[in-house]
């Protein structure tokens, strides 16, 4: 099963495609979309659905893993990620492609055990966990790959819960 992995942002979205094979998770591809910054937003918007049209037909994920908007004390980064994150969900929704969302703390627990990981420690548990050569840069693209491989890692745990009452 291929999962597409995204950390929204409208300058920079990460993206991390992985596969599961079983107990087998690879790393097909990862990137960061970029947008021109001199740009209107609106513009910059119309773009970002564009590239993730193309990684949806290019890569034919089962789904869409995003991080859900984390609100610290920044209201217009808030509102700009909020942005991103409705152009993605649209393309995922006009693909007819499911999307799953996880608040950051539950990806942390996934990737690293523990809730209030460091960004330095997720990023090193990507690296491990998939068997890469160095940690993927920049960090929307290890954050992009941590939230795919949540979606692998929650399933997983589910199945085995299934599994363990019906025995």
């Amino acid at each position: 099963m291929k999962v597409l992995g995204i950390d929204p942002g409208l300058e920079r979205c990460g993206f991390g495609v992985i596969n599961q094979d079983g107990n087998k998770i690879t790393a097909l591809a990862y990137d960061c979309l970029y947008t021109a910054k001199g740009k209107e937003t609106a513009k910059r918007l119309a773009e970002l659905f564009d590239k993730i049209t193309l990684l949806l037909k290019k890569y034919s994920p089962a789904v869409l893993v995003m991080e859900d908007l984390f609100f610290n004390t920044n209201a217009k980064t808030a509102i700009i990620v909020g942005q991103a994150r409705g152009v993605i969900m649209l393309a995922a929704e006009k693909a007819g492609i499911p999307l799953v969302s996880y608040p950051p703390l539950e990806i942390k627990m996934a990737v690293t055990g523990y809730g209030r990981a460091e960004k330095e420690q997720i990023q090193r548990m990507v690296k491990n966990i998939l068997k890469l050569l160095t940690i993927p840069k920049p960090d929307d693209t290890a954050d992009a790959l941590a939230v795919a491989l949540t979606y692998c890692l929650v399933n997983k745990f589910k199945s085995k819960l299934k599994q363990n009452r019906t025995i």
